[in-house]
């Protein structure tokens, strides 16, 4: 009689989790949780990338075979949540690399109508990323490690990630970032999360990569500004309140379920904090690199003079002209403009 081979265990879940009957996929779903959980405890514990990558199928199959957008929503946020469910931070980022890998791999399979689910896990995925970060107080270290992450697997010209998840990645990511850390990040601190973008702006040599960048990360960010300022004010306000009324047993009341969702629609609340002077001398030392091609230097000096404008508008008053307003003046005028491809700052020589 022949023995029955047992097949590892991330086989038999992803089998499961691309199984025909919805019951069978919810279980699997909750078994694999409980797997992931004790499986990272034990200290000889852990994944490989491959045991993940077929978790990952999976899951993935578990996505598509979901119908219905409601039930859609609430599998996608289970299973962008299982990251927490991993108890080292090692197992934490192998999982979410190995989610951006088979997202790569399976991207060009997906058709018309189920793009937009796994456009919203996606999404979640990152939301639930940045969660993982700000659970750790935002500390540098991890911070740089996700974005070294997702730099290699989405951003980087030399990453297999296909244009549509390049675009839709750098379309989302400062609104999830807002969404998670507005009220907790530093413009220091904001100003890394944005900086592989920076770097990919000035070296990629695909014109919707760089057209991606600059209308989904520095645009953005100058069409933020107002209601970045307005957050600031209003955190200020709550200082001063608060300062007043110490020692008093009165309580801030609690923003209501309707005052929430209004601040997310108008863009109060999410806005992100920005050093507007410190992301154009950023942009200004990448796009001044012998290096960069000229349409790409082009296209970030456009996006350096808007925020030259916003930093003397913010800043300053009427008639005060910036050191940064004023280079970017000497670098619009035809006979002062800079060379192609020279080094230099905006302090002027």
């Amino acid at each position: 009689m022949v023995s029955r081979v047992q097949l590892p265990p991330e086989i038999q879940l992803a089998q499961r989790l691309a199984g025909n009957e919805k019951v069978t996929r919810d279980r699997a779903v909750k078994k694999l949780r409980k797997y992931i959980v004790a499986r990272t405890q034990r200290d000889a514990g852990g994944f490989t990338r491959d045991a993940l990558l077929k978790v990952w199928k999976g899951l993935f199959y578990c996505v598509w075979m979901q119908d219905k957008p409601l039930l859609q929503e609430e599998l996608g946020r289970t299973i962008s949540q299982l990251i927490h469910a991993f108890q080292t931070t090692e197992a934490q980022y192998l999982f979410l690399q190995t989610f951006w890998q088979t997202m790569n791999r399976e991207w060009t399979g997906i058709d018309r109508l189920r793009l937009d689910k796994y456009y919203m896990l996606m999404r979640m995925v990152l939301n639930e990323s940045l969660k993982a970060l700000q659970m750790r107080c935002w500390e540098e270290s991890h911070c740089e490690q996700l974005l070294r992450l997702l730099t290699a697997e989405i951003l980087h010209p030399d990453s297999q990630a296909p244009h549509g998840v390049k675009s839709h990645f750098t379309e989302i990511f400062l609104e999830e970032l807002g969404k998670v850390g507005a009220k907790e990040l530093t413009a220091d601190q904001n100003l890394r999360f944005i900086d592989p973008f920076c770097r990919i702006a000035a070296r990629t040599k695909d014109p919707r990569d760089l057209h991606d960048i600059a209308r989904g990360i520095f645009e953005t960010i100058v069409e933020q500004a107002p209601f970045a300022i307005e957050d600031l004010m209003n955190e200020l306000d709550e200082q001063e309140e608060e300062e007043e009324e110490e020692g008093s047993v009165r309580r801030p009341e609690p923003e209501t379920g309707e005052e929430a969702a209004e601040n997310d629609e108008d863009g109060t609340g999410t806005a992100l904090q920005f050093d507007y002077e410190a992301v154009a001398n950023r942009l200004f030392e990448m796009a001044s690199q012998q290096s960069t091609p000229s349409q790409n230097r082009k296209r970030l000096y456009k996006v350096v003079r808007k925020l030259a404008v916003l930093t003397d508008a913010f800043s300053h008053p009427p008639g005060c002209r910036t050191s940064l307003q004023a280079s970017s003046l000497r670098m619009t005028s035809p006979r002062k403009s800079m060379p192609t491809g020279t080094k230099g700052d905006w302090r002027g020589r």
